[in-house]
């Protein structure tokens, strides 16, 4: 992607921005480094303890470890920088960086990546043992910290914007094994990728540029892929789609992407997993039309096909071993005299119909098409969707827990493990049968909102209104309105377009057999 223009996003999920060496331990990897980075563990009853590594580098720098800790009040708590004053003797970087890793557990190591990779923004060459030693687990956690942390945004304009570029390189010195720093890599460029797409201003996103970058995705990562435009979408009868984008001069789309492992021993005759993405490139409202405030960040509202073609991106890379279809339903919910309106019903792809009575509930209704054309053209064995859905979803878990909603314990159980693994954190709600026939309509066969203004529980109902288009099929849906975008950088998590989702779903996928 260009500073000047966005135009396009680089679709090679395999190559971030920051490129990461693994060299043999001790001091020597640091030479040609603009700053060294030595872990402290939190330690037990509160003591905090330099690590081996950190020991030789404050003893190479003539200092005394246990002193420097004390006199610079170290905690060692995950993400923490301490930048120690020292005189670098020849051969090493000028700057020495203590940095806490907590307990050492994978979420404290990405977490202390992360706060190293904004320390040293603009730095061309960091040389690191954080998470030497801890496995392929912590391997992966480091990079995917590095890589998340230091990300920046796309931007346009003529300003120098050096300083808060990602370090350029970055030397793992230590015991790092291959696969986990190579799954890191791959999966935390997967989560840079659904950013970026996600932080595209929207006079440059529409659903034909989306379809535009997952051609680019599935030809860099052996993808199957099909685009509908709009009398395509019309021809098959995807009317909740084309009513959602009907106000808008920019049509919708619908794309579909196919993964078929070549891995040895695995299910080419397999029943795919279906992943569907919510694509509302930019959401007014519609008629019922959002505050300025509440549509600053609607950029955003294709956050969940972001992560679902960032997952496609790197199913090959990773070896995952089933069959999966990426579907992203793709539109613009624009003010026109075109616009569908409260009060109308729309048919959906299969026939079900719906009574509107919210314009600005568009996410269900694409979701809907997609999910309904799933089920019949596909015979998926487990179906999950994502979306930044509802405002609901933050009023009982905040923005760092998304909703989970699931028809399987097992599935459910599966997403929570996965997220746990990589930090995106989930928390299964209930879809409560008693709030279903809040969806009852006179009109059509259900109302895509809840009747009933007293009852609440507007993700719940909104999850109910999905179910009844996956006609019994394993189906989970995560709701990451609240998750999907962040006011401020914090950990792993960025400003703007987190990326969530993609990391999960990639984690979960590669356990599947």
């Amino acid at each position: 992607m260009t500073a000047a223009t966005f135009g396009s996003v680089d679709p090679s999920a395999a190559t971030p921005a920051t490129t990461v060496e693994v060299l043999p331990p001790g001091l020597a990897g640091a030479a040609g480094a603009d700053v060294l980075a030595v872990p402290v563990w939190a330690g037990t009853g509160g003591s905090p303890a330099p690590d081996d590594s950190a020991v030789e580098a404050l003893t190479a720098y003539g200092t005394d470890p246990a002193a420097v800790v004390a006199t610079e009040r170290v905690k060692g708590r995950p993400g923490e920088v301490v930048r120690v004053p020292v005189q670098a003797p020849a051969g090493l970087p000028a700057r020495l960086l203590l940095v806490g890793v907590g307990q050492g557990r994978s979420a404290d190591l990405r977490r202390a990546a992360a706060a190293l990779a904004r320390a040293v923004r603009g730095r061309d060459r960091l040389a690191t043992t954080i998470g030497a030693g801890t496995g392929a687990e912590g391997a992966r956690a480091v990079v995917e910290g590095l890589l998340l942390g230091g990300y920046a945004p796309p931007a346009a304009g003529t300003r120098d914007r050096s300083d808060a570029e990602p370090v350029h390189h970055a030397v793992l010195a230590g015991r790092y094994p291959e696969a986990g720093v190579n799954r890191g890599l791959l999966s935390g460029a997967a989560a840079r990728l659904a950013r970026d797409l996600a932080n595209v201003p929207s006079d440059v996103k529409d659903p034909q540029w989306m379809a535009d970058q997952a051609g680019r995705v599935a030809e860099r990562a052996g993808l199957r892929i099909r685009v509908w435009d709009a009398d395509q979408l019309a021809r098959d009868g995807f009317g909740a789609l084309l009513a959602v984008g009907g106000g808008s001069v920019r049509p919708p789309r619908l794309v579909r992407l196919d993964y078929v492992p070549d891995v040895a021993g695995a299910g080419r005759s397999r029943r795919p997993v279906v992943l569907v993405g919510k694509g509302i490139t930019y959401d007014t409202g519609g008629l019922s039309i959002k505050l300025r405030e509440s549509m600053v960040a609607m950029k955003t509202d294709m956050a969940g096909s972001a992560a679902v073609l960032a997952a496609l991106s790197a199913c090959r890379d990773l070896g995952v071993r089933r069959p999966v279809t990426g579907l992203l339903a793709l539109a613009e919910n624009a003010v026109g005299g075109t616009s569908y309106r409260p009060g109308d019903v729309v048919r959906h792809y299969g026939g079900r119909t719906s009574e509107i009575l919210n314009t600005d509930a568009e996410g269900r209704l694409v979701l809907a098409d997609a999910l309904a054309y799933a089920v019949d053209a596909l015979d998926p064995e487990v179906l999950v969707d994502v979306a930044t859905l509802t405002g609901a979803a933050t009023l009982g878990l905040g923005r760092r827990y998304a909703p989970l909603y699931a028809t399987d314990d097992r599935l459910a159980a599966a997403l929570v493990t996965a997220g746990e693994a990589v930090g995106e954190r989930v928390w299964r709600m209930p879809l409560v049968e008693d709030y279903r026939r809040a969806l009852d309509s006179p009109v059509a066969d259900l109302c895509h909102v809840s009747v009933d203004k007293r009852l609440g529980g507007g993700s719940i109902t909104a999850a109910l209104f999905l179910r009844e288009f996956v006609a019994g099929r394993r189906w989970a849906h995560l709701d990451i309105a609240g998750t999907g975008r962040s006011e401020k950088d914090d950990h792993e998590i960025s400003r703007g377009a987190t990326g969530f989702g993609a990391r999960l779903l990639l984690r979960w996928l590669e356990t599947l057999r």
